[in-house]
């Protein structure tokens, strides 16, 4: 048992230490606060990806039952589609981790996932839990199930195909075998040696829904009314939700509000039957403990006398309440409570503790100067005792539990020789109140380089690769470096987490807080990300090498060639100064022309610096989410591709984000970008073809209007190619697309290695400039089509048909009609993905697809 209370214990902190502006309670949520510590219960939600939680069941159970409230993710959303920007594949699962932990702070619900990897659309369970490696994923729903420990699990999805996609079904299926597994001791013993136990859930339920054309629901299913309004928050749940669902803005979920009752049905899937309620027989309080009672008497009492004008006058009540929960012989709720009463007596005592630096990044072998800054607003007795930097969270928890366990001092003495103290400032002063403490201490930096812990090691096809069990389940890496503030309320010793931030003031949002990035001690910029070659002409490729560290060092540089292909490069010796960045060149060329010779061409240098540095720096901002920094590998990759174009100039209108132009360019075309005011047949007829991006008319309303204009270009020998938009969005009355009609569909062809048909081989688009054939379809990355046309006009040519296993043959993926002089295409083919890949097909296709028609 007292193993199992050290490591929960360390977890709650890494979870605690990740908010990104520090947060405050009013009076009115420290109240709900208050009511919440005598709630003993806890409820796990399960589904696939995010977005596709019950936002307003989370907001309902978390806020109105108090309940501690998660939602396991099997996948961060890597394979969907961006709306806001062109991330794809691993960034885009980065975007949408942090919109899930941007939707909990609105929810209060906890945010975990698995390792599994969301590899795009899956229409069947088999496929989904075969790629995902199912025991490796079954493995990790069964650690959370043992660390959360919930007295209940919901499941967002039927574990079949009224699920609806087979990601969606597999969630179900996992959540299931894991109710099972997680209490058998026989099922992954090896999780028990981190201070886990076999965890018997009381029962799982499947929340039935009604979306998307497809009623799950029924009047003798268990029902609950998750409409209700907190007066303590000024909301209602739907309200709430709709906050924390909006957060989703990469896949455009931004939703109403919604007001007044609304019912949520369930239906038990294995367990104790139930009644009324979700939660019968159930103990909701602390008379689930030994000596329970008298903590309710307590938290009872502390509600009864909490004045909302003086929160302060509720801390030694608190303090009291905190001695007596230590008491008590249970691990896991007493771990959770304990660091519950610890933010309610900082909140009601109106203490405010920072660590934070105004260096918006550090390097490994640097300094940093972090900036401390104590405050007790109140009249409340505090002692201020010693800060510590870079403290372990594990000391960190003994501390605040006094304990003394030898599992604590083991796993304490391994991690002190890792990373020991570098600051630990004794204090033993008393706080006056309402005046500041502030100083301020420098370090040297010893971290190693800031990544996201699951994206650290090459992943396998279906899951990432992370090896420390401690870290599964996470839903991002704990602080690059906390601080600890130990400090007396009332004759009692508190140790208080806060991660190190960097602050700074921005002249329009004003105050800023953004995570501490430990940087490289050196960075490289690749010029290109692709090269494409038509010939063995050489191109140039350069490499920017940047320095971080303040050290001086000769180093030596390189670039590696990738088998296949000859390079030339200006090699030579450099000083390491930081501020002296050195640029290599190098000329690249394909030593033999095949089509789809394909490679990666690498940096590599040498220096004093014992580090590995062959990194760049990746950074997405997106206004409601925090700055995200990442390291990938500096590579170029280079692809040989056998096309020929007709035309040169295009002009593209911008979508929801893809690298389309980019592509282009690299084919030989002049790509010009094409805003409202430029979408005149006046200005359009010096194109050879216009392409609308992605999505382009679901972003775009001014495209509506522009229908005439586009149409007379075509008419008069222009080639329109529209990409693909999606059905919820667009609709003939919203916006008119072509000159004959067709329905945007969901169909879709999600294996990307599925047969394609040849439906007119003889015409023209299959064979000018380029012939096509079925090699041209070899090698496509995670899907062949999206939102494919249906109900197709007579005049138009669908070019092939496709499908997935078990599926009939659709003939909507690409189609094509005359029109006057020109030609109007619809793909719904996924270049977006094929093209930044370097798909050699991809390259061909789409080179006919913009020739201008060959009579």
């Amino acid at each position: 048992m007292r193993k199992g209370i050290a490591f929960i214990l360390s977890f709650v902190i890494l979870f605690t230490a990740k908010a990104q502006t520090p947060q405050t309670m009013n009076s009115a949520e420290i109240l709900l606060g208050l009511k919440k510590l005598k709630v003993i219960g806890s409820v796990l939600y399960v589904a696939a990806h995010p977005d596709d939680e019950n936002t307003r069941l989370l907001a309902y159970f978390s806020k109105e039952r108090l309940y501690r409230t998660g939602y396991l993710s099997m996948t961060r959303g890597d394979g969907g589609q961006n709306l806001i920007g062109d991330e794809q594949g691993i960034e885009l699962g980065l975007i949408r981790t942090q919109e899930l932990l941007a939707a909990r702070r609105i929810d209060g619900a906890e945010q975990f996932f698995t390792r599994a990897y969301d590899f795009g659309f899956s229409k069947t369970t088999e496929e989904a839990l075969s790629i995902w490696e199912k025991e490796k994923i079954l493995s990790d729903v069964v650690w959370v199930i043992r660390k959360f420990q919930p007295d209940v699990i919901i499941t967002r999805f039927p574990p079949d195909n009224r699920a609806g996609h087979g990601h969606h079904s597999a969630s179900a299926v996992l959540a299931r075998e894991a109710f099972d597994a997680a209490a058998d001791p026989n099922r992954f013993p090896e999780q028990f040696k981190y201070g886990v136990k076999p965890w018997k859930t009381k029962r799982i339920f499947w929340n039935t829904f009604n979306f998307g054309g497809n009623n799950t629901t029924s009047n003798d299913q268990l029902k609950l009314d998750v409409g209700a309004f907190n007066p303590l928050l000024g909301k209602g749940y739907g309200e709430i939700a709709s906050e924390s669902r909006s957060m989703h803005k990469s896949q455009g979920f931004g939703v109403p509000s919604q007001r007044g009752s609304s019912t949520e049905f369930f239906t038990l899937t294995a367990g104790e039957p139930v009644q009324q309620d979700l939660a019968e027989g159930i103990i909701n309080d602390w008379s689930r403990f030994e000596g329970g009672a008298a903590i309710n008497a307590m938290i009872d009492q502390i509600v009864a006398n909490y004045s909302v004008q003086n929160p302060s006058a509720s801390v030694q009540s608190l303090v009291a309440l905190y001695n007596a929960i230590e008491k008590v012989n249970d691990g896991d709720w007493k771990i959770k409570k304990l660091n519950e009463v610890k933010s309610l007596i900082e909140a009601c005592a109106g203490l405010w503790m920072e660590a934070s630096t105004n260096q918006e990044y550090i390097v490994t072998g640097d300094s940093l100067r972090v900036n401390f800054n104590v405050i007790n607003r109140t009249a409340i007795p505090v002692l201020l005792k010693r800060v510590m930097l870079d403290s372990s969270s594990l000391l960190a928890s003994r501390d605040s539990l006094k304990s003394k366990l030898s599992w604590y001092d083991e796993a304490l003495k391994k991690e002190m020789s890792e990373q020991p103290y570098f600051v630990d400032s004794t204090f033993d002063k008393q706080l006056t109140p309402n005046q500041n403490i502030n100083f301020a201490r420098r370090i040297l930096v010893k971290r190693q380089v800031t990544e996201p812990y699951w994206i650290v090691k090459p992943m396998s096809t279906g899951s990432f690769t992370v090896d420390d069990q401690r870290k599964i389940g996470m839903a991002e890496n704990s602080s690059s470096y906390t601080a600890v503030f130990h400090i007396s309320v009332y004759g009692t010793d508190f140790s208080f987490v806060k991660p190190v931030m960097y602050k700074h003031t921005d002249p329009v949002k004003g105050e800023l807080y953004e995570k501490l990035i430990v940087y490289p001690p050196a960075l490289i910029k690749a010029g290109n990300s692709l090269l494409l070659f038509k010939d063995t002409t050489s191109k140039q490729i350069s490499f920017s090498f940047i320095p971080q560290a303040t050290i001086k060092t000769n180093g030596t540089v390189s670039i590696n060639g990738a088998s296949g292909w000859k390079v030339n490069s200006d090699n030579g010796k450099f000083e390491f100064v930081k501020g002296n960045d050195y640029q290599l060149n190098a000329k690249v060329r394909p030593e033999k022309f095949s089509n789809g010779l394909s490679g990666f061409i690498q940096p590599n240098y040498s220096s004093g610096v014992s580090f590995i540095n062959k990194q760049r720096v990746r950074k997405i901002q997106y206004d409601h989410i925090p700055v995200i920094t990442y390291f990938p590998d500096a590579v170029t990759k280079v692809v040989t591709v056998d096309a020929k174009i007709v035309g040169k100039k295009i002009g593209y209108i911008n979508g929801a984000g893809d690298f389309l132009p980019y592509s282009l360019q690299q084919l030989g075309y002049t790509v010009e970008m094409l805003t409202e005011d430029k979408v005149t047949y006046a200005n359009l007829k010096q194109y050879d073809a216009v392409v609308t991006g992605i999505r382009a008319y679901n972003i775009h309303e001014w495209l509506s209007n522009a229908y005439d204009e586009l149409m007379q270009y075509v008419k008069e020998g222009g080639v329109l190619l529209v990409q693909y938009n999606t059905s919820n969005q667009l609709g003939q009355l919203r916006s008119k697309i072509s000159p004959y009609p067709f329905v945007i569909s969901r169909n879709r062809v999600t294996e990307e290695n599925a047969k394609v048909n040849f439906l007119a081989p003889n015409h023209v688009v299959l064979n000018y400039p380029n012939k096509i054939t079925e090699k041209d379809f070899e090698g496509w990355v995670q899907e062949r089509s999206v939102y494919e046309a249906d109900n197709i006009d007579a005049k138009f040519t669908s070019l092939f048909g496709m499908n997935d296993a078990g599926e009939p043959q659709r003939n909507g993926s690409l189609i094509v009609a005359d029109y006057g002089k020109g030609r109007f295409v619809y793909s719904a083919l996924a270049f977006f993905r094929q093209l930044p890949a370097g798909v050699p097909g991809s390259y061909r296709l789409i080179a006919n697809l913009l020739a201008k028609p060959n009579k």
